[in-house]
């Protein structure tokens, strides 16, 4: 099977969902080419689409998500760019009052089809309010499906999924991960939402990661295995639906559980994880459930700085070795 980058999966999801449907169009600040987006996920399909169904938007991400919302409700198939998660927060009125509650609110007699993509995470320098890592503001919300891929066939998958879909859809991007490369095939397809994937098996602990963390915590399974430590990591890849099911019966094999994510601990996603597989999975667990994340502070601007509150697989291998006694070491 090719291997392409995941920048290239995810244009390759768009392409062929602008091909299969002409009802599905882009807008974004600065998506159309010669630009092609900050982070030139769009760069060249609009010579192939056209500047009607590639929408430069005004620099306003309250215009962007509106103007996407409208478009939904009225039998388009929108796929919105907010450049970084940080800006949502100048739309989360049309996000989180708008686009989520509709549905629901007119009884059903309307879908919004709309995909908001945006990045996420620290480790290029963007400081503050470039950086930040706030999916769990959205899980929060219910009529929201959050997506967080990992891999290239992932993010091809999932965004095909989600643009198929009648809800609203966060999918957040790694910053970190668009020159990732990762066997991904010629041919469409999808990836469920709500359906998570083990991305490495073992038997002595469950490492449930999340985005940039998965690969993180893939380290982490390496240097544990040396050390005779056998480690299983799922990826729930989407965070809403959540597959609960696939996390909650690694618990029950494993009996132990660490969860690793790049948010802040306080209020993150790693906190619903933990209290769910606490209330259903209670008596499979050996040992307390592990967080790992970042501190509750700004992210730094200055890379030593950033790298101090950035996680690491040796985070996720010393939040294992609390859990995991010596003597019960296994051969992975």
């Amino acid at each position: 099977m090719r291997e392409i980058t995941y920048r290239d999966a995810i244009r390759e999801a768009l392409a062929e969902e602008m091909r299969r449907d002409d009802r599905v169009f882009l807008l974004g600040e600065d998506i159309a080419d010669p630009f092609g987006g900050s982070f030139k996920v769009t760069l060249g399909l609009t010579n192939e689409f056209g500047s009607s169904r590639v929408r430069n938007a005004p620099l306003s991400e309250a215009a962007i998500a509106g103007a996407a919302l409208g478009a939904a409700l009225t039998g388009l198939r929108p796929v919105a760019e907010i450049m970084y998660v940080d800006f949502t927060t100048t739309a989360m009125d049309q996000i989180v009052n708008q686009a989520a509650k509709i549905r629901y609110m007119f009884g059903g007699q309307t879908t919004v089809p709309l995909v908001i993509r945006t990045t996420t995470g620290p480790g290029r320098s963007g400081a503050a309010q470039h950086s930040q890592s706030l999916e769990a503001w959205f899980l929060h919300v219910p009529g929201l499906f959050v997506v967080m891929p990992s891999t290239p066939y992932d993010a091809k998958g999932l965004l095909t999924s989600a643009i198929h879909d009648n809800n609203p859809v966060i999918f957040i991007e790694h910053k970190l991960l668009y020159n990732q490369k990762g066997p991904v095939p010629d041919e469409p397809y999808t990836v469920p939402l709500g359906q998570a994937t083990i991305t490495r098996e073992g038997a002595d602990v469950t490492i449930v990661a999340t985005s940039m963390a998965v690969w993180r915590a893939l380290e982490a399974a390496e240097e544990l295995a040396a050390r005779g430590i056998s480690a299983e990591v799922v990826d729930p890849r989407t965070l809403f639906p959540l597959d609960l099911d696939t996390i909650l019966e690694s618990v029950k094999k494993t009996g132990r559980l660490v969860i690793a994510h790049e948010a802040v601990e306080r209020g993150g996603v790693g906190a619903e994880l933990a209290a769910q597989v606490c209330t259903r999975a209670f008596d499979y667990l050996d040992a307390p459930i592990q967080r790992v994340a970042a501190p509750s502070v700004p992210v730094p601007f200055a890379p030593v700085l950033e790298k101090r509150v950035m996680i690491h697989a040796a985070d996720i291998v010393a939040a294992v070795q609390k859990i995991v006694p010596a003597r019960e070491k296994t051969l992975g």
